[in-house]
């Protein structure tokens, strides 16, 4: 069985958790084990996946040369991740793809909640983070055109399959998913542990 299509979903939906569990509720300990268990997915995705690896990568990176990683939740994923990749490894990925992915997810994060930027459509761009999901799409759609034009075979260059900006879509899904049902899924979780509570 395929678990990288649930993985990438649980990805985005518990990054999204540990942001709004952190911003809007300053609830500190979900916050971290929401930003633990984003940081295992990820991290177990980066080291299986070669197309993965280049990604998170990329989006860690651009994080954090736009200065997102700034809350303690952040820091625990963000420790967890690169523990596991470098204790693990990863696959060979293309250095011109990861800089391209880096750049693409910088702008995304500069751009994202920027109150200098006044046109909605350009605000929703950034706000949806468009520009890593182009990115990520070029590459895929450039994949399936590499053996027939060996043009494209290009050293540091990575394609990715086209399932990989399927997966994407997926986390992005799942972490839109997680900001709109925020408040039932914070209320259930407050219900469970007061039961939990009550049994101790």
């Amino acid at each position: 069985m395929n678990f990288e299509p649930i993985l990438y979903a649980l990805s985005g939906f518990f990054m999204k958790l540990s942001d709004d569990a952190y911003d809007r509720e300053k609830n500190i300990g979900l916050a971290i084990v929401a930003g633990v268990l984003c940081g295992s997915f990820i991290g177990y995705l980066a080291v299986t996946s070669a197309d993965a690896a280049c990604i998170f990568i990329a989006i860690l990176i651009g994080t954090v040369l736009s200065l997102k990683v700034d809350s303690l939740n952040h820091i625990a994923a963000l420790i967890l991740f690169v523990l596991i990749v470098i204790y693990i490894g990863i696959p060979s990925i293309g250095l011109i793809t990861l800089l391209i992915c880096s750049f693409a997810a910088f702008l995304d994060e500069i751009g994202n909640d920027n109150s200098l930027i006044k046109n909605k459509r350009v605000k929703s761009f950034f706000e949806y983070r468009f520009t890593l999901k182009i990115a990520v799409l070029s590459f895929a759609l450039l994949g399936l055109f590499q053996s027939t034009y060996p043009v494209l075979k290009i050293p540091g260059v990575q394609y990715f399959l086209l399932p990989t900006f399927v997966y994407f879509i997926l986390f992005d899904l799942f972490y839109e998913l997680a900001g709109l049902k925020f408040n039932t899924i914070y209320d259930g979780l407050n219900s469970i542990f007061r039961v939990f509570r009550k049994i101790d």
